[in-house]
């Protein structure tokens, strides 16, 4: 069976997103656009993970917690997670490898911590658009050790790609998928690439405008509705 999916879904705690861009304005243009699986991968935290989870908890649609890293390298990689608990350790742990920049919100838009409601519970002070600590070849490996899974994002794009920074993607155990962005036509992208490993791929909207989220046309495949944790394993290849 299909299950169509979006694995980049930024909400307004990143600052370059929308303010419109709340738990139930997320997961209600999902539903009207018929997907089955999304993600919530703000820059840097998981700190609006547990509102979105909330929101979708009554509905069809299953929500992976997430975030989208920026590695020391200044990469971009996908981390979801089987559940919130998880992804907020994870969120924690990768705060603590941050920059202590503040935010200026005049300059790079607000960071807003929302509730089930979608109203503003705080604003988040620290800049979250910028690289951690946390190097590319060390992030898929302590993804793991929370039990979720690391995917480089947007492997096509000029930057923030492992590609563009690094030329070409390590040989590293743990990926299995990578990302193409909405620009190319994954196919036609891998078959352009002398990569040595064969990886599978996904393709997402990195959406940061409600318009922006993806309609019903990338899919996975499974035997019947999976949970959250099907999905992990699927994208670590062990399904």
């Amino acid at each position: 069976m299909r299950f169509y999916y979006d694995f980049h879904i930024h909400t307004a705690l990143s600052p370059c997103a929308d303010s419109d861009m709340t738990p139930n304005n997320i997961i209600n243009m999902a539903l009207l656009k018929e997907l089955d699986i999304i993600a919530i991968t703000d820059h840097n935290s998981c700190k609006n993970v547990k509102a979105c989870l909330d929101t979708a908890e009554e509905t069809s649609l299953l929500v992976l917690p997430g975030m989208e890293l920026e590695t020391s390298e200044e990469i971009h990689v996908l981390c979801l997670f089987a559940d919130s608990s998880s992804a907020l350790k994870f969120g924690a742990f990768v705060e603590g490898s941050l920059n202590k920049v503040k935010n200026r919100p005049d300059i790079f838009g607000h960071q807003y911590i929302l509730d089930s409601d979608d109203e503003i519970v705080s604003e988040y002070e620290n800049l979250l658009i910028t690289s951690t600590a946390i190097s590319f070849d060390d992030v898929f490996s302590i993804v793991l050790s929370y039990g979720g899974v690391a995917v480089p994002a947007h492997i096509d794009r000029p930057s923030n790609s492992v590609l563009s920074n690094l030329g070409a993607i390590p040989d590293i155990a743990q990926i299995s998928y990578v990302e193409v962005s909405k620009r190319n036509k994954p196919a036609d992208f891998l078959a352009k690439q002398n990569f040595t490993k064969k990886y599978l791929t996904v393709q997402s909207s990195d959406a940061h405008y409600l318009q922006d989220i993806s309609e019903r046309e990338n899919f996975l495949e499974f035997e019947k509705k999976p949970q959250a944790r099907d999905v992990i394993n699927l994208l670590r290849g062990i399904l």
